[in-house]
């Protein structure tokens, strides 16, 4: 497949068969902004033509030579470019709201971790009840994200916004208020809803406000409250559930409520374009959203419940599996052809498939997201296992997590100034091999300080991807699809935790009932004990010493499945490498900047000399 993604996003790069302004894609008439040589580290606001608000990035290639520089009466004109054009408090204010439902999300995402078993006891839910609470979340954020974000580029960025926010709040007073595993299912389930679509429109939102060269900075920030949200949900869960257990989902309220005051006001979009509720309904790729939602669904649930509810061999696992294939192939015929027998744009672009080091991208934050999950999930676990209570060993997971902000944010800076990805992904994928290998020594008696460097090795290498593989997609994507490049690399990334849940299973599971057989004593405990290793670590701590027999063939089992599980996390990320040396080629990040929901900040006097009607979403 040819990498054939745009070099340097001119305005050729647009396909006359977008349908958001096919016809007025026309030709910019002269703007200061078009003389500035590629030298300047100036956010230059260009022309506004069509339905696209046109905008040269900090380093876009203009009419002169780098070694000519604008003249003074272009500097004159830059300088009376309209202030509603500048970034002002409002593009402060709405980058603060993104980092805000980002922090919401990540606590939420987390903080029941600890706080599942206290839950299912008081409720009188099983352990495979107890599962579905984190599961439910983690498939609904999942599937949403694709089609949320083709809605809010139909109908606008804050309405879609205001909607998930609106879906998880409610999700979050559901599930306050349960008295029973179905509403609290319930509850969690549409929290899973609204997080997918507050963490695509997030990434989307992004793309509106700054150019692609500087958008690894900002990325890195909302990484950074992600992390941040990550760390805190074990440790407030542990604390809240002391206490009582529906606070893990009451504090969600008074951050939404803030939300709910910023969004409206901070983010007035502006589109060149507005149509008829019901043209937009047309627009939408109904048949597609469907097909990809339920096959998608039907591929993950049996992907995270296999072996735990049935066997991986059970009908009830293999023939949704099949099925979720069958409908995933169709997906991608049906969007091939969308245009062309459903006249709407397709839920996801082909275009964004066409270059190789997209694909490559894709691939690889699929990785990225199966290795996070896996260490979020059994890193606490092997902590557990060696007698830690549930807030220890989620304070030993702050190696990872913490590493993995700074280091996103730091390598943010540094592509925004270099302007060059490629190094730094295979930097971070040369350091989470390692990291994940040296994973392998890890034993029952593992010295902190060991632990620890090789935790921070790990999360070094996750926190330079964060950034620097965003790059990769977008950067070989069209101006007029860095949107869905966006969003369909938060959802590879969200894909990539529900593939994690499996891998990590069925790794575990395997070699745990491995070394559990190989003790003849306990040999038909085995495949009991390999489907519920969270509850099993509980009835270990509790063992008493005359057991030692049993727990030391228990931790066993225990060491031996998670060595497995690194192994194979070690094998994924060479694989990632691999892939990123050989496919992943480089791209500028230096081109204009357009989006057709660019952020208002006009005051009176500039509305008025506006010569193109907008529409404020």
């Amino acid at each position: 497949m040819a990498d054939n993604g745009p070099s340097n996003g001119s305005p050729s790069d647009l396909k006359p068969d977008d349908r958001t302004g096919d016809s007025s894609r026309q030709q910019d008439k002269f703007s200061p902004a078009d003389s500035i040589p590629a030298t300047r580290a100036l956010d230059v606001i260009g022309a506004e033509s069509g339905s696209c608000t046109q905008i040269k990035s900090e380093n876009a290639i203009g009419n002169l030579s780098p070694s000519s520089g604008p003249s003074s009466l272009q500097l004159k004109e830059l300088n009376e470019l309209p202030a509603s054009l500048s970034r002002g408090w409002r593009f402060y204010g709405a980058f603060g709201t993104l980092c805000l439902v980002t922090f919401i999300i990540a606590l939420d995402s987390t903080i029941i971790c600890v706080a599942l078993p206290t839950i299912a006891e008081d409720i009188g839910a099983t352990a495979i009840e107890a599962f579905w609470c984190g599961t439910s979340f983690l498939l609904a954020s999942t599937v949403v994200q694709p089609p949320v974000a083709s809605l809010s580029h139909i109908f606008g960025r804050r309405p879609a916004l205001l909607a998930s926010l609106t879906v998880f709040t409610g999700g979050s007073i559901m599930a306050a208020l349960a008295k029973n595993i179905a509403v609290l299912l319930g509850g969690r389930t549409l929290q899973g809803l609204g997080s997918g679509g507050i963490l695509a429109l997030t990434y989307v939102i992004a793309t509106d406000l700054v150019s692609l060269r500087e958008r690894g900075k900002w990325f890195g920030l909302i990484s950074l409250n992600w992390a941040i949200g990550s760390i805190l949900g074990p440790l407030i869960g542990g604390a809240l559930v002391e206490v009582s257990w529906p606070w893990l989902f009451w504090i969600n309220l008074p951050f939404c409520g803030i939300a709910y005051i910023a969004i409206p006001i901070t983010m007035r979009i502006k589109r060149k374009r507005d149509t008829s509720v019901n043209t937009k309904i047309k627009e939408f790729d109904w048949i597609g959203t469907i097909i990809f939602v339920g096959s998608l669904t039907s591929f993950l649930i049996p992907l995270s419940c296999g072996g735990i509810m049935y066997d991986w061999s059970s009908p009830r696992t293999v023939i949704p599996l099949v099925f979720g294939i069958l409908g995933l192939i169709s997906f991608g015929i049906h969007i091939k052809f969308c245009r062309k027998y459903c006249k709407c744009d397709p839920l996801l672009r082909p275009s964004l498939f066409t270059s190789l080091t997209a694909l490559s991208a894709y691939f690889a934050t699929v990785i990225h997201g199966i290795t996070v999950w896996c260490l979020l999930y059994y890193v606490p676990l092997y902590h557990e296992v060696r007698g830690s209570s549930p807030i220890t060993a989620g304070v030993a997971v702050m190696p990872f997590t913490g590493t993995v902000a700074p280091a996103a944010v730091i390598v943010g800076l540094l592509i925004a100034k270099t302007g060059t990805y490629r190094p730094f992904i295979w930097a971070g994928w040369v350091l989470v091999p390692i990291g994940m290998g040296l994973m392998l020594l890890l034993d029952n008696h593992t010295e902190t300080f060991r632990w620890v460097l090789i935790y921070l090795t790990g999360g070094l290498g996750l926190g330079i991807l964060y950034s620097a593989q965003a790059f990769a997609a977008q950067a070989s994507a069209s101006n007029s699809d860095l949107p869905f490049a966006a969003s369909f690399y938060a959802f590879c990334r969200s894909l990539g935790q529900g593939i994690g849940v499996a891998v990590g299973g069925v790794t575990f599971q395997n070699e745990f009932r491995k070394q559990v057989e190989k003790s003849p004593e306990f040999a038909s405990k085995a495949n009991e004990w390999a489907k519920d290793a969270s509850a099993l670590v509980q009835i270990l701590k509790k063992s008493p010493s005359s057991m030692q027999l049993m727990k030391d063939t228990i931790i066993d089992g225990y060491i031996n499945g998670l060595r497995t599980v690194w192994l194979v996390l070690t094998l994924l990320a060479c694989i990632a490498l691999l892939v990123s040396l050989v496919c992943v080629k480089a791209k500028s990040l230096d081109r204009k900047f357009e989006t057709e929901h660019a952020l208002d900040q006009a005051g009176p006097k500039e509305k008025k000399d506006q010569r193109v009607p907008e529409v404020n979403v």
